[in-house]
Formats: C-alpha cells, structure tokens, sequence
C-alpha cells in the first residue's frame, strides 16, 4: 500500500515508511505529515506490526520544511499580524519568556510535531537515514530510537539559516545525544555532517556503505521484531522517563516494569526455550 507522499511496506512485523516526493526531496509538507499520521495511528493499533522502519526515497531521508511555504506564509502575513522586533521588548530571553506566557494555537498534526509522534510510539524505531536530513528531517531520525546512516547521509540543524530555532524537539535530543558543546556547534552554524562524522560524534548508531545501508536496517529491524517487543516497549519507557529521574526512582520504575514482564507469554517462553536448547518464539505479549 502506498500514499502519494508516502511508501508503506510490511514484512514479519516490520513496518517500513518511506518518505517519497521526489520534488521536494521528502520535505515534509503537510500532506507528507498526513500520510505519516494515519500509517502511524495504524501501526499503534496493529499488533501484527512490531517495529517500524522509516526512511526516504533517493536522494534524501527528509530534506526538512518546504521553504517555499515559509514564503507563502510570509507573504500572506500583514505588518498588523507581525510582532514588533524583538529588541523593542528587551532581550531574546526576555522577549521569549513573555511569548511563553501568551496563548497559541498549537496543532499536534503539524511537521514540527512529527519528531514528538515518533517519539510516543510503544514499540521500536529505527531510521535508515541514506541522504539528506536536514531541520526537521534530522529532528525525525533524532526521533527515532536507533538511527542507521549511509556514508552518504548528511545531517544539519539548519534552523538557523533560515533565522530560525530548532522547533522539532533537538534542543532536548540533541544533548542528550551527543552533549553540549557539538550541540551548539551544530545549532549555532547549521553545518553538515556525513555519515562517518555523525557516527564519530555519537549521532548515528552505525554507518554504511551506501548501498548496504536498506540491507542492513532490515535485518536489524526483522531481528527485533522477532524479538520480545512487549519488554522492548517497557524499556524504551524506562529509558525516555530515567532521563529526568535520579537512580533511586528509575531502579523502583524497573521493578515495577519487571514485575509485568515476569508474567508476559514472552517470558514463559524464552524460559521454556533455554531449558529445551533451541530459539525462543516470541509474540510481543
């Protein structure tokens, strides 16, 4: 099945995306963004689908937002919907926190959620990222639980060169990941990485030849997918809310996440496998 925006494939419990407007390079307009939602809602719902696999057509993984909407939308703007500049209201900071304290219209189908929605899914992820992943492009590989890339694969938190702020999450990925300082180096510049670099810095779990990155991300994926993705999911929980924890608190979670996976078929089953010498057959339950 496939969207126009969008390449949808299923094989043993994996689901793969790939993102597809040639044009564009995958950029991720609003219709891209449709079509991800609804595979996404599906893939919750499905527990047939066990591990999703995203990517993008060639040459790109995601080359960002459409900049040319960003024209559109500054050219149906009016000088009365425009704020004042920020140095007439004090400094950035201050001006920020004064726009933190105002309403706003927030759509959680928008682009600039995407990297959140990827970030919510209870079952695991992993980008093949082969091309371009640019702005929010790199926020949805960031998104993903394991990032894969080819050596031909170019990141950049391009935000900045657009006058922007990474408004995709990565200021709380991104030093999560790789620390502070590549961090701001990244934001502040907007340079590119490839792949060998992004894999020196931590970015990327792996990196290979071109054309053997599609190979290797689906065996990866097949093999977690026949793997026992019901503990995968408690622990991709542990791992997101141990970020904000102190030892203590995270190790009473575990217990807890224990106690459930003690009592999942999974588990039966893998004890029943190593007492009889052979390979496990697991079900996600």
């Amino acid at each position: 099945m496939s969207h126009e925006f969008l390449i949808v494939e299923r094989q043993e419990g994996v689901l793969t995306l790939t993102m597809h407007d040639p044009p564009t390079r995958n950029a991720l307009g609003p219709e891209m963004v449709a079509a991800l939602n609804d595979e996404l809602d599906k893939f919750d719902r499905n527990p047939e689908d066990r591990v999703l696999l995203l990517t993008g057509s060639e040459p790109s993984f995601c080359s960002g937002a459409n900049v040319r909407r960003f024209n559109q939308s500054i050219e149906e703007s009016t000088d009365e919907e425009s704020p004042p500049p920020a140095s007439d209201e004090g400094s950035p900071w201050d001006s920020l926190e004064a726009e933190m304290d105002k309403p706003r219209d927030v759509d959680p189908t928008s682009g600039a959620f995407m990297p959140l929605r990827l970030h919510r899914l209870q079952k695991p992820s992993i980008a093949a990222v082969n091309g371009y992943a640019i702005g929010v492009g790199m926020g949805l590989a960031l998104a993903c639980d394991v990032r894969l890339a080819s050596e031909k694969a170019v990141f950049s938190e391009a935000f900045v060169r657009m006058g922007l702020v990474p408004g995709d999450g990565s200021c709380w990925q991104l030093p999560r990941l790789i620390g502070l300082s590549h961090t701001f180096l990244l934001q502040y510049t907007g340079d590119r990485l490839d792949g060998v670099e992004a894999h020196r810095i931590g970015l990327v779990s792996r990196v290979y030849p071109h054309d053997e990155l599609m190979k290797s991300a689906k065996e990866l994926a097949l093999r977690m997918a026949q793997g026992a993705t019901y503990a995968m999911s408690l622990t991709k929980y542990m791992v997101q809310k141990s970020l904000d924890m102190g030892l203590e608190d995270s190790l009473d979670m575990a217990h807890a996440a224990q106690e459930l996976a003690r009592h999942t078929s999974d588990h039966r089953e893998a004890v029943r496998a190593f007492l009889e010498k052979r390979k496990p057959r697991f079900t996600g339950t």
